[in-house]
């Protein structure tokens, strides 16, 4: 009878592992982003994973390009830039216009491809779905400042290198609807009186916050005051939990 018993539990065990098994899997197919263990794929949503497996890309450049090919992100490798103290890069790419699912960047732009990749989880995954949220129709560009510059951190003349001298960084100033309506980091950060400033604010806010969960450092104009017309983006080697004000 106790070898019976001793049987049943042992069986109820195993199916309770099983059915955690399942729900493993099950969930796995569902969300990979959630999970550190399957491979990056740009066509999923973004998940738990999605950042810190961006960040993995770091020195495997044929891999983060073969990820953009089959996104049909449309792209032109740069050649190695060698710049004085620790400026230039060795994995840009320049981001162009069109492509199979990507929007128009104004300007073009040179990025690292790990900063590439983001954008385009983060246009796709965030900006998008935020404009239908908030103005009913697409983003039709979106409006940068530009990546590469050879400074340290806040333009001092000594300290450490920004990010941005190594192309491993983005500043966005805003965006252009389709339909001509413009939406700016420095005009509609805060939000007016009317119904159209409100949700302007509450747009950028929301692509502030879902820039997140596929960059490294987000910086806006809730940080210090030289970040009022821009949010500032990059792939700097941090924590779990990166940095986002």
């Amino acid at each position: 009878m106790r070898a019976l018993s001793v049987g049943i539990r042992t069986l109820v065990w195993l199916a309770i592992l099983a059915a955690i098994g399942f729900a493993l899997f099950a969930f796995t197919r569902s969300r990979p982003q959630d999970v550190p263990w399957t491979s990056l794929d740009l066509s999923q949503p973004v998940g738990m994973f999605t950042r810190s497996k961006i960040g993995d890309l770091a020195g495997d450049f044929a891999g983060c390009r073969t990820l953009l090919d089959a996104a049909g992100v449309r792209y032109t490798a740069l050649p190695p830039r060698d710049g004085a103290g620790q400026c230039g890069y060795d994995d840009a790419v320049r981001l162009r216009s069109g492509g199979s699912r990507t929007i128009a960047i104004a300007p073009e732009v040179g990025v690292s491809c790990r900063v590439a990749t983001a954008m385009a989880l983060w246009e796709w995954q965030v900006v998008q779905p935020a404009a239908q949220k908030h103005f009913g129709e697409p983003v039709r560009s979106i409006r940068n400042f530009g990546s590469y510059n050879c400074r340290r951190l806040f333009g001092r003349d000594t300290g450490a290198f920004s990010e941005h001298a190594t192309a491993n960084a983005i500043d966005i100033a805003g965006f252009v609807l389709r339909d001509g309506r413009q939406v700016s980091v420095v005009g509609d950060w805060t939000a007016g009186r009317g119904r159209d400033d409100a949700a302007k604010a509450a747009f950028l806010r929301e692509v502030r916050d879902g820039a997140c969960g596929v960059f490294s450092t987000v910086l806006s104009p809730d940080y210090n005051a030289a970040h009022r017309d821009h949010f500032h983006f990059d792939q700097a080697k941090r924590g779990f939990g990166g940095a986002c004000r």
